[in-house]
């Protein structure tokens, strides 16, 4: 503990190494409740105010444990600043020898013998893609890691990223031609040797839910494992303990299919018959999903059964029906496992159909690729907490947002960790009563009437006209997102050849990095977002002076996955909105607001239209969650703080 104490002392390494390092009890204290979770393999929960430093903090214990440490992030932003920039900086300020590694799902990894498969397949194909194709091979070449995410051109929806990935069903392991060369296999024994792995929380809870990527033997060997941004893990870890089931999983076996039939010497249509059924099958299914969701959109199942049940079944018999057939071939690995991953989709698809009500919430969903079904399990906590049980290591849980008011039994009773965990709150350090105020406008209508975002774009306006720009403006919903986006360009829009009024940057539109380095480099930038952009987005500096929320995040009443909550807590016995639904809105709205002060020197004005959060008795819990700012309904005091912010060069005067 002395010696915590002299890293981040005035006279310590981290301040000798750092412009810019300022000492903060706080961050000590946090370090030090750390390093002591880590020696006795406790759990610990932290709640770090923003502005904390809470990533030196649990980084600095954990490189001088000595112990191999697992570092989870929920954003591949975070991961990647802490293997390339946080973990060798502080190693080196540290004097350690650290061994580092940076591991992902195998989707992130070339698959070579993939690759070299798709070459063959996609000869004759559109010359788009007969381009992109033909970067991947030119970076194949030269490639260390076998990254995907070292090649632009290639997004994470480009339909030619599953051809050239591998997942658990398809890897053939040693026994694949191409494995001396594996990217993915290489990837996993650096994480092995290394002393502190970076992950994220999808392929830390696949290994937890012995879904393995391959990387089954990574937990067992960790002496701590430290989840960064946990307030996403709880939503997580329903999605993987649960079962899902999705039409494009289909359609990659029946290629994968083909191609081990033509290696084995049998013709691709060897299996047509049952192929051509299970296509039937899934074509109907297709149809009566899409008859009750609509072309794009999610229901619970309970209100989409009639007509969806027989097809789901049709489909799962006729999946059986290919397994059985594929069982019987004689040809080697690749058909085996062919039919094994025709098993598990047909148990998955069984196991949502015929789980009772009291199991969890059962969706369907179609889109542009397709359908899909799931099972999210309501109340994840016992599982949860008996694999982190069946591990002995020390687990820390940490993020700008576990409590509700200063409570963490929300946070904590849905992982299962409210025996012996110990808790931690640290206040963020920012002077939010002079850095910003909390302004709830007056006279806006109910959130209900239709012309509410209408009233709220006319208040943005005014807001943003008086700061110059430098807005967030984060909305709950992408048609309410869309309604504004459609206002505001036709006020703003340029006159003439002239610039517009404002440079409006919106969701969707761009890819989000894009999109922030933009609106971080216009001094006139107004960006529009939904629930993407009200975490993980951090823009120090008067290039964001201004956030504003159109609502209160309550989930909306008519999405499935609420509806099914809300009914099993209220067969319980249960109060589903003091329970559930206040409690993830506040954790909700103190993400969004903590958009705002990000540094010791920003300033600005957070704008939360809604009414509800004034006249409501729920609102005092909603504000006693977030910073302690300065509260306004005054509009003149806001404008004039607002105007004091703009920047001398983004102030001029907009036509009305």
């Amino acid at each position: 503990m002395q010696e915590l104490d002299e890293i981040f002392g005035a006279d310590g390494p981290l301040s000798a190494a750092l412009s810019g390092f300022r000492p903060r009890a706080s961050q000590r204290r946090m370090a030090t409740q750390v390093a002591d979770t880590l020696e006795r393999r406790g759990r610990l929960l932290v709640e770090a105010g923003t502005g904390t430093g809470k990533t030196f903090a649990y980084l600095i214990p954990a490189l001088l444990s000595g112990g191999k440490v697992i570092v989870s992030t929920g954003t591949r932003t975070l991961q990647d600043q802490l293997f390339a920039r946080d973990v060798p900086l502080l190693a080196r300020v540290l004097g350690r020898i650290a061994r580092i590694a940076l591991l992902k799902g195998r989707n992130n990894y070339l698959c070579r013998e993939r690759l070299l498969r798709t070459e063959e397949e996609l000869q004759f194909d559109a010359p788009s893609t007969r381009g992109v194709l033909q970067k991947i091979r030119d970076w194949s070449l030269v490639t260390g890691s076998g990254d995907l995410a070292e090649v632009p051109e290639l997004s994470d929806g480009h339909p030619l990223r599953a051809r050239i990935t591998s997942t658990r069903d398809s890897c053939s392991g040693p026994r694949c031609a191409e494995f001396s060369r594996c990217h993915v296999f290489a990837a996993r024994r650096t994480a092995g040797e290394a002393d502190l792995v970076v992950v994220n929380h999808h392929l830390l809870l696949a290994d937890l839910a012995l879904k393995e990527e391959g990387y089954g033997d990574l937990l067992p060997s960790a002496d701590a494992v430290i989840l960064d941004e946990a307030h996403q893990v709880p939503d997580l870890a329903a999605q993987f303990f649960g079962s899902s089931f999705g039409s494009r999983q289909v359609d990659l076996l029946l290629q994968d299919l083909h191609t081990a039939l033509i290696a084995t010497g049998s013709g691709p249509r060897r299996l047509a018959l049952a192929e051509d059924r299970l296509q039937r099958a899934q074509h109907v299914a297709a149809e009566r999903i899409s008859a009750r969701v609509g072309p794009q959109g999610r229901v619970g199942w309970d209100d989409a059964a009639q007509g969806v049940d027989d097809a789901v079944a049709q489909l799962a018999a006729e999946l059986g029906v290919l397994a059985t057939q594929i069982a019987d071939l004689d040809g080697g690995e690749a058909l085996q496992q062919c039919a094994q991953r025709t098993v598990e989709l047909c148990e998955s698809l069984e196991r949502i159909a015929e789980a009772l009500p009291a199991e969890g919430a059962r969706t369907l969903e179609s889109g542009p690729r397709g359908f899909s079904l799931q099972l999210l399990p309501f109340d994840v906590g016992p599982r949860f907490r008996a694999m982190v049980d069946a591990r002995r290591c020390a687990w820390i849980f940490t993020s700008a947002t576990l409590t509700v008011g200063e409570d963490f039994s929300h946070f904590s009773n849905r992982l299962g960790l409210t025996d012996d965990a110990d808790t931690l709150r640290i206040e963020s350090p920012f002077d939010y009563e002079r850095q910003a105020i909390l302004y709830v406008p007056t006279g806006l209508p109910d959130p209900s009437a239709p012309a509410y975002t209408d009233a709220v774009v006319a208040q943005a306006v005014t807001l943003v006209e008086a700061s110059g720009g430098g807005a967030f403006l984060l909305f709950t919903s992408h048609r309410a997102l869309e309604r504004a986006a459609r206002s505001l360009r036709e006020r703003w829009q340029a006159k003439g050849d002239g610039e517009p009024d404002f440079h409006i940057f919106v969701q969707g539109e761009s890819p989000r990095e894009l999109l922030l380095r933009e609106f971080r480099s216009c001094e006139r930038a107004v960006l529009l977002g939904t629930s993407s952009f009200w975490e993980g987005v951090d823009v120090q500096g008067e290039a964001l002076r201004l956030v504003i929320i159109d609502k209160l995040p309550f989930a909306s009443p008519d999405d499935p996955l609420t509806r099914a909550r809300v009914e099993n807590i209220r067969l319980k016995g249960g109060n589903p909105f003091n329970d559930y639904q206040l409690p993830e809105a506040a954790l909700a709205l103190k993400q969004g607001v903590g958009r705002l002060i990000r540094s010791e020197e920003d300033e600005g004005v957070v704008v939360i239209c809604d009414p509800r959060l004034a006249t409501r008795g729920y609102g005092r819990v909603l504000v006693k969650s977030l910073p302690p700012m300065r509260r306004s309904r005054d509009a003149d005091e806001v404008l004039r703080f607002l105007k004091r912010l703009c920047p001398r060069s983004a102030h001029r005067e907009v036509a009305p």
